[in-house]
């Protein structure tokens, strides 16, 4: 269905931290609140997640018995990693779009070449890379990575957002072979903008003009489904 993202409470802090002073702040980036949105709840789901909101999981941290004695010190063998799911739609789009917000952010006077908020964005796009390389056969990844380099060129500025909900609800639909064989689709129509995207986009538009709000206040008709079969 989609990719589990884990950690312990200070790799999630420290991506929670990070994503957030990228995409900046409401209204800083012109054109960019839609895109913004949903990096932010990447950020929601990782501040529930440290909350102890999610689920959790016990990791062994190599502190064995042997060690123990040697360090003379006694504690957990294991660490408490929390963790949560997120489609992979939505995860294909936020990832993609981080890179525009990683050149906006270095663009800014301040931030030198080993900026660290810099370097743990770069890192959670790295984890999603691996974990589409170990998730598909090497030509469909082989595909996929010509997007990895292509995004330093996309403008997302004003991207119409809803139609990555109508991509989740329709990957959400699939039986679990074919959610795999879609990946690499859905990572395609993300990327590319098709004429799937061109007609949501429209639609967004008239929706916006018709009620007289901005693109952003516009839902889709497909509402999520209140449980879903990770």
């Amino acid at each position: 269905m989609g990719i589990t993202i884990s950690g312990d409470i200070y790799d999630l802090e420290e991506l929670y931290d990070a994503l957030h002073t990228i995409v900046g702040d409401e209204g800083e980036r012109i054109g960019y609140d839609g895109v913004r949105i949903r990096v932010l709840g990447i950020c929601y789901d990782l501040r529930h997640a440290m909350m102890g909101n999610r689920q959790a999981l016990n990791v062994p941290n190599g502190l064995d018995r042997d060690r123990m004695r040697h360090l003379g010190f006694v504690g957990s063998d294991h660490n408490v990693y929390y963790q949560f799911e997120v489609l992979w739609p939505e995860l294909l789009f936020v990832s993609l779009s981080l890179t525009e917000f990683l050149i906006m952010h270095e663009r800014g006077k301040t931030v030198h070449s080993w900026d660290s908020e810099a370097a743990a964005v770069r890192k959670f796009q790295s984890g999603v890379a691996k974990c589409l390389h170990e998730t598909l056969t090497e030509k469909k990844f082989s595909t996929i990575k010509k997007y990895f380099e292509s995004s330093r060129y996309i403008n997302h500025a004003y991207y119409t957002t809803q139609y990555i909900d109508k991509l989740n609800v329709e990957f959400i639909k699939m039986d679990k072979e074919k959610r795999l064989n879609n990946i690499s689709i859905m990572a395609k129509r993300v990327a590319e903008r098709d004429q799937r995207y061109v007609q949501a986009q429209a639609e967004v538009r008239e929706a916006a003009a018709y009620h007289g709000v901005s693109q952003n206040e516009i839902r889709l008709k497909k509402e999520y489904p209140d449980d879903i079969d990770w």
